[in-house]
């Protein structure tokens, strides 16, 4: 019951490693045959010989293989100056397709088994096989992916998205050929099958086709990049995108956190992207302060005379009242009036004041939108508006521009004679509540 492989004359003459093989595989199925497959308890015991023979050869061609590819492979990839291969070996490229190896060898030892036992261990070998061709192609794409991410042009072409659908194909046609080996139906008997129950498929893959419809019109009409500030008030997101996948999109919002919404939501609801103003090279600052309109009033004499001494309002207060007086001069317009004719007023000075002070700022942006302005008066005053843009679009910088530009004329607007208008508070009501104390 012992196999004599010390048996040189029945070597073949050929030394290749090929021939060697088949003349074991040979030698091992005829000592198998002569042995085992004679009765029922004896052709069990053969086969399960033959399987542990099996399973012992492809464990150490696995080995092989994985040092292979694990060792071997991993130092020239080192050396090699493409970043791809990299890619491939971090996705377990390589590891992957040496499955191949004992997958391979499982299948060609079907012949050392019973004849009833050979069917069932092929269409293992070839089920694994399908597995490993899968996983392989799946690493193939997640590498393509990545190393398409390293790109510029990633940022405003992603595809994600289209790998992932490529990759969804990839495991469903191998799962049918996985099933077709296993059952031994054709796999377009399983296909025409599949069709039959096509509503349920749509109804299980709705997010994966709205995902991949939504994709194509992103990257179309060039509506969302990564790292894109977007808001979206209905699902509570406001950040920039992190990611962009088959069904959702990440969005981090400022707080830290992580929206993820759907990607079809980008088509079917409106948003807002800030793109266009980080692209710009400004961002917009537009506030008010609210006059207390009756601060209101007209310049005198000595008022002109102290705003002449403002560095800002020099060239202004001199253009000006000579501008006023060949008016009232041409005009002959009775000036001991203070109504009749055109005088300069406090809060038209102030304005004035604001314009050149916002024109003179270092990080105000000079060929953007540049507007100082009043709106309609309201019951909380003259809204005085100023619609300018930063030239730093940082948003800390942003608003530490903004906060210094409005301490600084919150602070000066008592020099004009103005009041900024502000609603009663609890110090107010209780200072009129006190009672007036009689004089001693």
């Amino acid at each position: 019951m012992i196999l004599n492989l010390a048996d040189t004359e029945s070597l073949p003459a050929s030394d290749t490693v090929v021939e060697s093989t088949a003349w074991l595989y040979e030698s091992l199925h005829d000592w198998l045959a002569n042995q085992y497959f004679g009765g029922e308890l004896s052709r069990f015991a053969g086969g399960g010989i033959a399987l542990l023979i099996t399973l012992v050869a492809a464990f150490l061609v696995f080995q092989i293989t994985h040092v292979l590819f694990g060792g071997i492979v991993r130092r020239v990839v080192r050396k090699t100056r493409t970043k791809l291969d990299d890619i491939l070996v971090e996705r377990r490229f390589f590891k992957r397709l040496a499955h191949l190896a004992p997958a391979t060898v499982i299948y060609y030892s079907t012949d050392l088994f019973p004849p009833e036992w050979s069917e069932p261990v092929e269409r293992f070998a070839m089920g694994y096989m399908v597995v490993v061709a899968t996983l392989v192609c799946t690493a193939l794409l997640h590498a393509v992916t990545d190393a398409y991410g390293a790109l510029k042009i990633s940022h405003s072409s992603p595809i994600k998205a289209f790998v992932q659908t490529a990759n969804l194909f990839v495991v469903l046609i191998g799962g049918i050929f996985l099933l077709s080996v296993l059952l031994d139906k054709s796999p377009w008997r399983l296909v025409a099958s599949i069709g039959a129950v096509t509503a349920v498929l749509l109804l299980i893959f709705k997010d994966s086709i709205l995902g991949l419809v939504a994709s194509i019109q992103i990257i179309i009409n060039d509506l969302v990049h990564l790292g894109d500030w977007v808001e979206l008030p209905q699902y509570g997101a406001d950040g920039d995108v992190i990611d962009i996948t088959l069904t959702t999109v990440k969005i981090q919002n400022w707080d830290k956190t992580v929206s993820t919404i759907p990607t079809y939501a980008l088509i079917s609801d409106s948003f807002r992207n800030w793109r266009g103003m980080q692209e710009s090279g400004g961002r917009r600052i537009k506030r008010s302060l609210l006059i207390d309109m009756s601060s209101v009033a007209i310049l005198t004499d000595e008022m002109l005379a102290r705003f002449q001494k403002f560095e800002l309002l020099k060239d202004y207060i001199q253009n000006r009242q000579k501008e006023v007086a060949q008016y009232n001069a041409e005009h002959d317009i009775d000036t001991t009036e203070v109504i009749n004719g055109r005088r300069l007023t406090n809060v038209g000075t102030f304005r004035a004041y604001v314009k050149e002070y916002m024109r003179r700022h270092p990080k105000i942006h000079p060929d953007m939108t540049f507007l100082v302005r009043h709106l309609p008066p309201t019951e909380r005053g003259l809204p005085l508006e100023i619609y300018v843009f930063s030239s730093d679009q940082n948003w800390v910088n942003y608003e530490e521009i903004q906060a210094d530009i409005f301490d600084h004329l919150l602070s000066v607007v008592p020099e004009f004679g103005l009041r900024v208008f502000q609603n009663p508070s609890g110090s107010d009501f209780r200072a009129i509540a006190q009672p007036v104390r009689p004089a001693a």
